[in-house]
């Protein structure tokens, strides 16, 4: 763990990690390695599926590009249900499922779909953690194809496969979830208790949805009553144009007609980072951070109440190398004015790990500029 500065001993309601990343934000991406995610189409009518065969047309166009995941798992727990490995059904069912402790192997499936010709694959990071084995099963595909992990974040519950020697495969095209509205329709793609390519409708019941699943904090899911259970982790929740808005990731057990999915807009920023440096890269400032209200600056001295105080440091990382200290309000950032912690966790989030900014701050009521360089978290200077 890093050390964390701590002074002065003011006032500390609650603490933000500038960098921490939130689901949707905003990312840097670099421009290289084959494009995936395509331009989201132009705005169009509404389509009604009812008492049509358009949702038909939609699976029969869509579900090859559709693959069951399978993996192999070490561990010290049994689970005699491969689908109970998926820790967010765990959660959700709670510990009615049989197990012992001795070491040994057990399986576990999902879903994912494949977003480019020459075999990569989208899924859920939680669908093939820890995995020793990787392999998909394919629509006209006699056996197995073995896949390697290209790359994979926690925090957004992505992850992305390749499988090799392939050039002309069936691919879905990523829509644009921002455009979705609440009430249209949904079709849902997977692998629910292994019945491949099993196809479930309904709509979309809300967006923007914030739920916590063990150590994941998600804060912009869709939410759809289209039916989703285990085995349907990683797979696609399409529009009526066949593209997909969303990547299905969650049921809630206590409800009936309650399922979540990743929107395709926290996708896009990042799709290229995971395929081309297996992983996400996050801007970071190194400081825990709280919005200045009257009582702080009060305390302070300070003449407006606007800005972000710094409640800790953390010890090496950018800050505190350059020299930003616990009770600094800062109030602006590269010209920008930070107005409060949020400001100055949205602002940071736009840069990049090695950029060099200005930040403007109070101390002991007088302003200063200081220049710091971005970092990237996880890693010290």
């Amino acid at each position: 763990m890093h050390t964390v500065k701590n002074r002065y001993g003011i006032l500390v309601i609650a603490a933000f990690v500038v960098g921490v990343l939130l689901t949707g934000a905003a990312f840097y991406v670099l421009p290289i390695g084959p494009s995936i995610a395509t331009p989201p189409p132009a705005a169009s009518s509404p389509v009604n599926p009812v008492g049509t065969s358009l949702i038909a047309d939609i699976v029969d166009k869509t579900s090859p590009a559709v693959v069951m995941i399978q993996t192999v798992v070490e561990s010290r727990e049994r689970i005699y249900d491969p689908f109970f490995n998926d820790p967010f059904f765990r959660q959700f069912f709670g510990n009615r499922i049989p197990r012992d402790t001795s070491p040994r192997y057990t399986t576990g499936m999902g879903s994912g779909f494949i977003i480019s010709k020459d075999g990569y694959i989208l899924t859920n990071e939680h669908v093939i953690s820890g995995a020793k084995n990787i392999e998909v099963i394919m629509t006209g595909r006699d056996k197995p194809v073995p896949a390697k992990l290209v790359g994979s974040d926690f925090e957004l519950d992505l992850a992305v496969l390749k499988i090799n020697g392939e050039s002309d495969l069936p691919v879905l095209e990523l829509g644009d979830s921002d455009a979705v509205r609440v009430g249209e329709w949904v079709i849902a793609i997977g692998n629910p208790h292994g019945l491949d390519h099993t196809v479930t409708v309904g709509v979309i019941s809300a967006k923007g949805r914030p739920i916590a699943v063990q150590d994941r904090q998600y804060k912009n899911l869709l939410q759809t009553d289209a039916s989703i259970n285990p085995g349907n982790s990683g797979g696609p929740l399409l529009n009526v144009r066949g593209q997909v808005i969303g990547i299905n990731t969650a049921v809630s057990a206590s409800a009936q007609g309650i399922g979540f999915a990743i929107p395709t807009s926290t996708v896009r920023p990042v799709l290229d980072s995971l395929i081309n440096q297996g992983k996400i890269t996050r801007p970071w400032l190194g400081v825990y951070i709280q919005t200045v209200n009257k009582e702080i600056a009060g305390y302070l001295g300070l003449s407006r109440v606007e800005g972000a105080v710094v409640t800790s440091v953390v010890e090496g990382g950018p800050a505190d190398s350059a020299g930003i200290t616990q009770g600094d309000v800062i109030i602006g950032i590269d010209g920008n004015r930070v107005g409060s912690a949020e400001d100055l966790t949205s602002l940071v989030q736009k840069m990049k790990p090695g950029q060099k900014v200005e930040v403007a701050l109070y101390r002991s009521g007088k302003k200063l500029e200081v220049a710091v360089i971005i970092g990237e978290k996880g890693k010290i200077q």
